[in-house]
C-alpha cells in the first residue's frame, strides 16, 4: 500500500495522458488468489465492488468499507461479465448455462436471455444497460470450447454475435453478426456509439484483435458502421470502460490501455498480469478496478468513469 508495486507504473505515450493520473497515486493491489478474473461492477450505495473468478465458479466480493474480501456467490455458473442496471441489480452473463440473468434485490434471480430464435446462446461474454433499461451483451464461444470456464458443447448458433434485449418485451436480436469473437463492449457518454472489441486473434493468429465503433440508431435499437476504431498493440482489448470525456480504458496483455476519443493509444497503467476488464468506482468514480489474472488491483486517477 505504502510502496510501488514491482511492475506497476504509468507510461506516458501522449502528453494528453499526463492529466489523467495523480503524479503521486500508486497502483494497489486489493487482493489475490483468483484463477481469472473477470467482469468487476461497482455497487455505489453499499461501497463494495463484485467481480467473477470463472474457473473457480464463485464471484467475489471486496468491501471498501474495510478491505475484506469473500465470496458473493459459489457456485456462479461460471458467471464472466458483470454490469449494475438502472434499479442497482447485478446483470450478468453465465457461461455454464448460457444465458443472461439479472439478481433482483431480495436475491433472486431471473433469466433475461438464454436463447435466439429457439437456439442456445454459445456462453454470453460481457453486458451493458443503456439508460433505456436495454441490455445489450456479446456472444462468442469462448464457455463452450473447453471446461475450463464452463462446458464443452457444440455451439447451436451459426456465428458469435452481439444482442439486445428489448427492456418491455425481453425480446433478443441480434444487432451485429459480423464478429469473430465479440467480447467487451461499452456506450460512448452520450450513448449515440457503441464500442465493440473483437478478440478472434486468441483461436486464429490471423484473427482480429481491435475495437470496432458502431453508430447507435436514434431509436436506440439497431447499429450501423462498424469501422475499426483502434488496434490493441499488445494482447487484446478484452473489457473496457469510458471515461466521462469519452476516453476508453480498456484492459490488454501489459495493463490498462487509454485511448483518446479518436482512438489513439495515449497512455498506459503497468499491471504484471494479463488483464481481464475494468470498471470505475469509488464515492467519485475517479478511481479505477482492474481485474487482472489472478488478482484484484485499484488506483486512484484524475478522470471520472460514468
Amino acid at each position: 500500500m505504502f510502496g510501488v508495486l514491482e511492475d506497476t507504473g504509468f507510461e506516458v505515450i501522449d502528453k494528453e495522458f499526463e492529466a489523467c493520473f495523480i503524479g503521486h497515486a500508486r497502483v494497489e493491489r486489493l487482493w489475490t488468489g483468483a484463477r481469472w478474473s473477470e467482469g468487476p461492477a461497482w455497487f455505489a450505495a453499499g461501497r463494495y465492488l463484485v467481480w467473477s473468478d470463472i474457473p473457480n465458479n464463485r464471484l467475489l466480493r471486496w468491501d471498501d468499507t474495510d478491505g475484506s474480501v469473500s465470496v458473493f456467490r459459489q457456485p456462479s455458473n461460471n458467471t464472466n461479465g458483470n454490469t449494475i442496471d438502472r434499479l442497482g441489480r447485478l446483470v450478468s452473463c453465465e457461461h455454464l448455462t448460457r444465458r443472461v440473468t439479472r439478481t433482483n434485490h431480495d436475491g433472486s434471480i431471473i433469466v433475461l436471455a438464454d436463447s435466439w430464435h429457439g437456439k442456445r446462446l454459445n456462453s454470453p461474454n460481457d453486458v451493458v444497460v443503456k439508460s433505456d433499461g436495454s441490455i445489450w451483451f456479446t456472444d462468442p464461444s469462448y464457455g463452450i470450447l473447453m471446461d475450463y470456464e464452463g462446458e464443452r458443447s457444440e455451439s447451436e448458433i451459426d456465428g458469435c454475435h452481439v444482442y439486445r434485449i428489448d427492456p418491455d418485451t425481453r425480446e433478443v436480436s441480434a444487432v451485429a453478426t459480423d464478429f469473430v469473437k465479440p467480447n467487451g463492449l461499452a456506450f460512448s457518454p452520450d450513448e449515440t456509439k457503441l464500442f465493440i472489441s473483437d478478440t478472434g486473434v486468441t483461436h486464429d493468429p490471423d484473427g482480429p484483435a481491435h475495437l470496432r465503433r458502431f453508430a447507435v440508431s436514434t431509436d436506440g435499437k439497431s447499429l450501423t458502421g462498424g469501422d475499426v476504431f483502434a488496434e490493441c498493440t499488445n494482447g487484446v482489448f478484452d473489457g473496457f470502460r469510458p471515461d466521462r470525456e469519452g476516453r476508453i480504458w480498456s484492459s490488454a496483455a501489459d495493463g490498462v490501455h487509454c485511448l483518446n476519443p479518436d482512438g489513439e493509444l495515449i497512455g498506459k497503467i503497468h499491471i504484471p498480469e494479463i488483464i481481464g476488464n475494468v470498471c470505475f468506482g469509488g464515492a467519485k468514480l475517479n478511481r479505477l478496478f482492474v481485474a487482472g489474472t489472478s488478482s484484484l488491483y485499484a488506483v486512484y486517477l484524475n478522470v471520472n468513469g460514468l
